[in-house]
């Protein structure tokens, strides 16, 4: 996949597609080309999530809260590797733009997702926030363990029914959650301080 993909885009008037559905991907008319024969890994350190305080939620159910405030979690592997996630990428012709544009062509990519693990934090585990990725939202990026790396990747796998196994979920305990600074909401930021673990949560997330 070409450096310059980009998550989720396609051309101007094209549905933006950033997560494929593990349980689904095989079916979609968007993702069985992809998914057959342009599969790939997407390395990451983690990825955020927000998660809305409780007090804020009785508020905004009362109506009084339009826009809740939210405590935004880093999540990570727990022994601090690279997180290889499954995704699939795509070129894209854009035929409103004559062939010698330099985004004629587009390279997208696409984060495939499955169902969030409900097991414990693996890690010590923390007084206050969620206890587990599903009390973060029902969703969660397919892991690849590294013994997958090799078929995900493999051209010569293109039978829908041989990939299907390779989208299990992963193992439980092998992310954690930590709070991190509100000021990852504000997309003007961008530096290492926005992944420092706060002791506690800004906004109060107790379950």
């Amino acid at each position: 996949m070409g450096a310059g993909a980009v998550l989720g885009e396609v051309p101007e008037g094209g549905a933006k597609m950033i997560n494929a559905r593990a349980e689904t991907v095989h079916e979609k008319p968007s993702y069985r080309r992809p998914f057959a024969s342009r599969r790939c890994i997407l390395p990451a350190d983690g990825y955020y999530e927000w998660v809305t305080a409780a007090g804020e939620r009785q508020l905004e159910e009362k109506g009084k809260r339009k826009r809740p405030r939210k405590q935004p979690y880093f999540v990570t592997p727990v022994d601090g590797s690279v997180m290889a996630m499954a995704g699939l990428y795509e070129f894209w012709r854009d035929r409103t733009l004559p062939d010698e544009h330099p985004r004629a062509w587009w390279v997208t990519c696409t984060v495939i997702t499955t169902e969030a693990d409900k097991e414990p934090f693996g890690g010590a585990a923390r007084d206050e926030g969620p206890r587990s990725l599903a009390e973060i939202h029902p969703r969660m990026p397919l892991v690849l363990t590294e013994d997958r790396w090799a078929s995900w990747l493999d051209p010569g796998r293109a039978d829908p029914d041989d990939l299907l196994p390779l989208l299990a979920p992963p193992p439980s305990g092998l992310l954690r959650a930590y709070p991190v600074t509100t000021g990852v909401s504000d997309v003007r930021n961008n530096g290492p301080e926005l992944l420092d673990e706060l002791e506690a949560p800004e906004e109060g997330t107790l379950f």
